[in-house]
Parts: C-alpha cells; sequence; structure tokens
C-alpha cells in the first residue's frame, strides 16, 4: 500500500497540499484500483487534485470534460470519416473486402479520452470532470467502462485495458448522481480552505511572495467568502490575486487601500459581486485580515 504520508509529501512535492481525507481516499483509490470521486463548489480545487497526482506520479493526465449532451462516440471513439472516404476513392476496382478490412482498422480510429486512457502502456490518471454536467443515459454508459475498463468496438472486437487508469470523477453538486455510480467510486467532499491551509497553499504556490502579505490575503479571502456573493471566488482566484498584489508591489493591505480595491477583479467575477464592494466593504475586510 502506498502510505497516505508518502502520498502528501508527493502532493506536496508539486504545489499541493492534501489533507488527511483527501490523501487517505487517493491512497486507497490507487490501492483499490478503485475510481475516487471528489464533490464540493466550484472552485475548492477538485481538478487540481487530478493535476496534481499525475504529476507526483510521474503519469499522463488524460481529461474528460463532460457536458450536457455528451455522447459515447464523443467520450470513447469515433472513426475519421474523411480518410475513409479518401482511401475508398483511392482504391477504387480493389476487393471490397479488402478495403473494408483496411478502413476499419485502428489506423483510422480517432480515440476519444476514455479509449485514449485504457490503451496506454502505463497507467494514466484520467480525470472526469464535471460529471454532474453529463445526463444520466452518459453516466450509466460510463459506468460499464469503468466497472471491465474494456470496450467494444464493433469493427474492431474488445479492446481490454493495457493498464488500469487511475480514475477521478468531479462534480460540483449541479445534479444529484446516481447511487449506481457512488458504490462504485471511493468518496471524499472538498471544502474551502480555512485561512491557515490557503495560506500555506499561497506559499507553496508562490514561494517568493512575502510571508506576512500572504496570510493577510488568506484571511481577507476567508472573510470575503462570507459575505453574500454571485460567485464565491476559488483557490485559484486568491493565487491570482496575491500574485497580482506582489506584482503591484503591495506588502500590506491596510497600507494600499486603493490598491486593494481596483484588483478586486481577480477574486470577483460578475458585475453584482465588483459592484457590492464598496471601499467601505473593503476596509472591513482588511481590518478582519490585519
Amino acid at each position: 500500500m502506498l502510505p497516505v504520508a508518502d502520498l502528501k509529501a508527493s502532493l506536496a512535492a508539486v504545489g499541493y497540499l492534501a489533507d488527511e481525507a483527501l490523501a487517505t481516499a487517493l491512497a486507497l483509490g490507487i490501492l483499490l484500483g478503485r475510481p475516487v470521486l471528489l464533490e464540493g463548489e466550484a472552485g475548492v480545487g477538485k481538478t487540481e487534485v487530478a493535476k496534481a497526482l499525475a504529476e507526483a506520479r510521474g503519469a499522463r493526465l488524460i481529461r474528460l470534460q463532460c457536458y450536457e449532451g455528451l455522447d459515447a462516440g464523443q467520450a470513447l471513439y469515433e472513426w475519421n470519416y474523411q480518410r475513409q472516404l479518401l482511401a475508398i476513392r483511392a482504391r477504387e476496382g480493389a476487393d471490397p473486402d479488402a478495403v473494408e478490412a483496411a478502413i476499419f482498422s485502428e489506423a483510422y480510429l480517432l480515440k476519444r479520452p476514455l479509449l485514449e486512457a485504457i490503451t496506454q502502456a502505463e497507467p494514466p490518471v484520467l480525470l472526469i470532470d464535471e460529471i454532474d454536467r453529463a445526463d444520466e443515459a452518459f453516466e450509466a454508459y460510463l459506468l460499464e467502462i469503468l466497472a471491465d475498463f474494456q470496450v467494444t468496438i464493433p469493427e474492431l472486437g474488445t479492446i481490454r485495458a493495457t493498464a488500469i487508469p487511475l480514475v477521478i470523477l468531479t462534480s460540483n453538486g449541479t445534479r444529484e448522481l446516481s447511487d449506481a455510480l457512488r458504490r462504485r467510486c471511493l468518496y471524499a467532499h472538498l471544502d474551502f480552505p480555512t485561512a491557515e491551509r490557503e495560506a500555506a497553499i499561497v506559499a507553496a504556490r508562490l514561494p517568493g511572495i512575502d510571508a506576512a502579505l500572504v496570510g493577510q490575503v488568506a484571511r481577507f479571502v476567508a472573510a470575503l467568502r462570507a459575505e453574500d456573493l454571485e460567485k464565491t471566488p476559488g483557490i485559484a482566484e486568491t493565487l491570482d490575486w496575491a500574485a497580482a498584489l506582489a506584482g503591484l508591489g503591495v506588502r500590506d493591505l491596510a497600507a494600499s487601500p486603493a490598491v486593494v480595491l481596483a484588483s478586486l477583479g481577480c477574486l470577483l467575477k460578475t458585475e453584482a459581486d465588483l459592484g457590492g464592494a464598496t471601499a467601505e466593504v473593503v476596509s472591513r475586510l482588511v481590518g478582519k485580515a490585519a
């Protein structure tokens, strides 16, 4: 078994600070060969888990971005029809069976993420991002793939996984996932980090920034998230804002109120949220961050 402490250390080495629950779920996913379902609000770092895990393990990251209307052809494979038509024209007059065998071969197959993931020589990390955006029919189809890690292509036969991928699924909770999918997966829920942990994340990802400023930024963002917002800023926004402040020469939020106010577009991404961040509100939040 991969020790949880070792996995946490390897993730930290690439800039991702996983807590005990997340690291344990990932370690068990590796040990048992089971998919890991990560749920939580947008911006808490779910997608980054897969990216960091792939980097830490020296594995290829293969990503399937889910959306409404996603079907098996877009996720699994398609035939390169244009190349097939050109090949047919080039073989006019040839034996029809030979032509069919030629054009329905792997040379004319366009591998999409699911098929790509099970045909790697070394186990990749397969990120199935925002599975809650796909419809229930695709979710059911996905269960079949994850159960056996094999697919059947009528023209080629059954293709079995050469190496079992480590599968990470993410969900923002826009719809309820099926019990069947949940039973198939290990589970971890990600929340926004505490101010102390977010400061550690910023320090790890942006090591050149003054430690005092990092602490103020993390406390300011934690206080901002408690406000009535349309879109709560995520960890990526915190990193952007910290980098922007450092680039603008800010060392203390209280000493640079105009810059703090002007740079809030790094954190707030709707007109209503940005309009509500008045000088008085920012001053109050800076006071909490001091």
